[in-house]
């Protein structure tokens, strides 16, 4: 009886697609793509007139990776492709595909693709396609079943007619985690990047999103977009969706909530450990505003987000592609600024700054091993991930050589850190008073303080 069950489970029309419908979305509700849009009209006009496509001889894409962040919008601009083409639009996660029963996932896609091919033209949408398209391997198990849900995937793709009208897009944010054979010619042989939104971007999600809402009427889009640098669609569409009416104090609340966490108002904090975080977020907030390339201070609260007990916020209104080496190291001191405040201050050392230390750790791990910024190793790029041999080949001395040069980085910021905390300790204990008083210190009133 269960060998019948488990063969049942991959014959059901429904579980190979979410959604097989015509889309509404179309490219006026996507914004800050503009380029993006402009590379798919060539697919939309094809789907629209495959006819002229066929005659005029044109190579259209079968496949087109679609690569991003979470939340940048992946899915929908391959929906809006097919509500502008005016086609159904047929939806699968790749996680659906591999189940626990071996054979499923090769049976899945392969119904996945012969209803594409009944109500075609239309489009086929593979979201998270890293979870069948990783790299082959000889493994077993689940490996295998993975092996084989790939190779029945490239067979389907290889294996269309010349008048199918029938694309492919698939979404992932590891696309250097993809088998090569997913890449050549014929199959995902298209690849388009959706970038985090710039500045005028940010402003164009954020008004498709403020149509239908009151606001009051000192909110400014315009603000709200450069307070926003790093945020993805998704990031932004959660920030307007926190309420109805709108004012500018609730914009701002719900981007702390989005970057630092829910207020915990119920929390009843420790006098020792209030004053604690108060030295600790004031020595982050001393560090930061002595350094060059630091952003300034928008926010020092000592008011519990999330699992932060407190945080300082800096401004961030410009959007940058390149990270300089000198912005890096800066960046490590003002991140150990509230261990070094801690231990000067206080004489004492906390856990508050495991996450800090973290963070600091990974960025100096990348400025030897992924952006080459050594100047005893050199211009070298080892990927684990992508390799977990790598390191192994370069050899054991190599190891050890990262692993001295990262402790060099942040030993050296720890101690810049600790030098500046000691030379302006009169303007760590005003910050750090001011905080135990009034819990939040604002941009101003900060820079009041440091005069």
């Amino acid at each position: 009886i269960l060998m019948f069950k488990m063969q049942g489970l991959g014959d059901k029309g429904k579980v190979y697609d979410s959604e097989t419908t015509k889309s509404k979305i179309t490219f006026d509700d996507v914004a800050g793509l503009d380029e993006e849009k402009y590379e798919m009209m060539e697919i939309v006009d094809f789907l629209k007139n495959p006819k002229r496509f066929y005659e005029m001889g044109a190579r259209i894409p079968r496949g087109v990776l679609l690569c991003g962040q979470p939340g940048t919008g992946k899915t929908l601009i391959a929906k809006a492709i097919a509500g502008q083409a005016k086609v159904p639009f047929i939806s699968m996660s790749g996680s659906e595909f591999i189940e626990m029963f071996a054979g499923l996932g090769a049976s899945r896609v392969r119904k996945l693709f012969e209803k594409a091919k009944k109500i075609s033209p239309c489009i086929i949408f593979i979201d998270e396609i890293d979870a069948i398209g990783a790299r082959r391997s000889s493994g077993s198990g689940a490996e295998t079943e993975n092996n084989q849900t790939l190779n029945q995937l490239l067979v389907e793709m290889d294996g269309f007619d010349t008048e199918e009208t029938i694309i492919v897009l698939a979404a992932t944010n590891r696309p250097e985690m993809l088998d090569k054979a997913l890449l050549r010619p014929g199959r995902f042989d298209r690849r388009i990047n959706i970038a985090i939104p710039d500045l005028r971007g940010r402003e164009a999600i954020l008004k498709i999103h403020a149509k239908e809402k009151k606001f009051a009427e000192d909110v400014n889009l315009k603000s709200i977009a450069e307070d926003t640098a790093g945020f993805t669609g998704a990031d932004l569409a959660n920030i307007l969706n926190e309420h109805k009416a709108i004012t500018n104090k609730d914009i701002e609340d719900a981007v702390k909530k989005v970057t630092v966490g829910l207020e915990k108002q119920s929390r009843v904090v420790p006098e020792k450990d209030k004053r604690l975080t108060a030295f600790h977020e004031a020595g982050h907030a001393i560090v930061s505003s002595m350094l060059e390339t630091q952003k300034e201070i928008k926010e020092v609260s000592i008011i519990p987000r999330g699992v932060a007990g407190g945080y300082t916020m800096y401004k961030t209104n410009e959007d940058k592609y390149y990270i300089s080496k000198t912005e890096m190291e800066e960046k490590l001191v003002a991140l150990l600024g509230g261990r070094a405040a801690e231990k000067i201050a206080l004489n004492d050392i906390s856990t508050g700054a495991s996450n800090d230390i973290e963070v600091a750790t990974e960025i100096a791990k990348n400025m030897i091993v992924k952006y080459g910024m050594s100047e005893n190793l050199g211009p070298i790029s080892i990927n684990t991930e992508r390799d977990p041999y790598e390191l192994q080949m370069l050899g054991e001395r190599f190891g050890d050589a990262i692993g001295a040069e990262v402790k060099v980085l942040l030993d050296t910021a720890y101690t810049r850190a600790q030098s500046l905390i000691i030379n302006n300790m009169d303007k760590l204990n005003k910050v750090a008073e001011a905080l135990l008083e009034k819990e939040v210190i604002s941009a101003e009133e900060f820079q009041e303080l440091i005069k």
